[in-house]
């Protein structure tokens, strides 16, 4: 995949895939990167893996433009929850800063479990909590996929 970060973007919330393993390269400009709780500036030209399993965040702390490749091995169903979280975003169905509500991230949370987990709290409380949202978010018109959001 090729991203873009717009200059001062966020720092999302710390997050692992317990599954999978990336890789990085940084096309243009600079990306901040949080792993395992160290904070390190990647410009262009430089690249990192990311192994699975290990909590970490990115974003754009410059003025201008970050444009990175990225891949994700195995790929698994990661697509989609990129499409979903990407369409509720585009829909206006997140708060400002792009978080879906805490019913929406109950259902995401337990359909692509594989592919994204929250560095917080621990995971099977994670799996608590979600698994008794479900019903609630399910009755209230929440989905985990939205096929209209998948390309």
């Amino acid at each position: 995949m090729e991203s873009t970060y717009l200059g001062r973007s966020q720092e999302p919330i710390a997050h692992y895939h317990p599954e999978q393993a990336e890789d990085f390269f940084v096309i243009e400009g600079a990306l901040t990167v949080m792993m395992n709780g160290f904070i390190r500036v990647y410009r262009s030209g430089e690249g990192f893996h990311v192994p699975k399993g290990t909590v970490h965040s990115m974003w754009n702390a410059t003025n201008g433009r970050t444009v990175m490749n990225w891949q994700v091995r195995p790929a698994l169903d990661t697509e989609y929850l990129l499409e979903t979280t990407a369409g509720l975003a585009a829909a206006g169905r997140t708060s400002s800063s792009g978080k879906p509500s805490l019913l929406q991230i109950a259902l995401i949370g337990n359909r692509f479990r594989r592919v994204f987990r929250l560095a917080k709290p621990p995971y099977i409380v994670q799996r608590i909590l979600f698994s008794l949202l479900t019903p609630f978010a399910i009755l209230t018109g929440h989905k985990a996929i939205y096929r209209k959001y998948i390309d």
